[in-house]
């Protein structure tokens, strides 16, 4: 393949796991030249990518987490490289169940070579397992929120390819995943028990960072999408934390000017969906005011 039509690159320089020393080489997606052609902005914070006739579908999210090929630990890349010290020995300890943890999902992997979908969607996962490790000064629990996030975006993007091999179920679940990290994180930095500060960039996605707002949006979008249906009392509770909680993004008067329209614009028509349902299920039993969605 000549070099303007390459995706990606390894770099010339080695990095060194942290946990076993292992050496490799870091792939990096290249841009520029068409290779990414911006499409439409998903419900749930996804920017889509038009395929380009050079370039093919590129999926820029499976370059972003770093991982060791040999132990497969896993992490974003302002953290891979200074996990916390009392976590790498149990890191090491874990990289066995790691390797067997992935292998029913997704078959043999290489992250020598060019990654593709699979690798992709396991970086995530394992990232995901990786942070149980970290201490709350490393903002864990809401980097894997959007581990969980992009792991579901990943499944569907299999699932289009594969659709005999199940991936739509396993979206489905990483979804749900994505559901009780948001709202963990939500609860955390609410209580002080964990700030979300340490991770960079909340994205969800690399093309926009919706910060904090974004943050609280996810969290009652996915409340809304996947909390549970089982009891009609526990969903209006849930429901009416998600409606106050959705609230605060717009409900600030002229400070929410200041934030992104397709954010503002999202949380009203979601405060709206969720005070339908509530209305259906007979109201939200908490008394709270919130402010109006006009």
């Amino acid at each position: 393949m000549s070099e303007d039509k390459r995706l990606t690159f390894f770099s010339k320089n080695k990095s060194e796991c942290p946990v076993c020393q292992a050496p490799f080489f870091k792939e990096d997606l290249l841009t520029g030249r068409g290779r990414m052609i911006a499409g439409s902005l998903t419900r749930d914070l996804r920017r889509l990518y038009e395929p380009s006739k050079k370039f093919g579908e590129i999926f820029p999210l499976i370059y972003t987490v770093t991982v060791c090929p040999r132990c497969y630990y896993a992490a974003f890349p302002e953290d891979f490289f200074q996990p916390p010290l009392e976590a790498v020995s149990g890191l090491e300890e874990a990289a066995e169940k790691r390797e067997k943890s992935i292998e029913p999902l997704f078959g043999p992997l290489d992250f020598k070579e060019p990654r593709t979908l699979k690798e992709g969607a396991a970086s995530y996962f394992l990232a995901l397992t990786c942070y149980d490790h970290f201490t709350k000064e490393q903002s864990p629990t809401v980097k894997q929120a959007v581990c969980a996030l992009r792991s579901a975006w990943i499944f569907c993007d299999l699932h289009r390819r594969l659709p005999a091999d199940n991936y739509d179920y396993l979206a489905l679940n990483f979804y749900r995943k994505a559901r009780f990290f948001y709202a963990q994180a939500v609860e955390k930095e609410q209580t002080g028990m964990e700030g979300i500060g340490f991770m960079k960039n909340l994205g969800p996605d690399l093309e926009k960072n919706y910060g904090y707002d974004g943050v609280l949006y996810l969290y009652g979008l996915f409340e809304y999408l996947h909390g549970s249906r089982k009891d009609r009392q526990k969903r209006a509770a849930a429901l009416s934390r998600a409606k106050t909680t959705v609230a605060k993004i717009f409900g600030m008067g002229k400070a929410s000017k200041n934030k992104p329209a397709v954010l503002l614009d999202r949380a009203k028509d979601l405060y709206t969906d969720i005070a339908r349902e509530l209305e259906k299920l007979g109201g939200g039993i908490d008394g709270t005011d919130e402010p109006s969605a006009e």
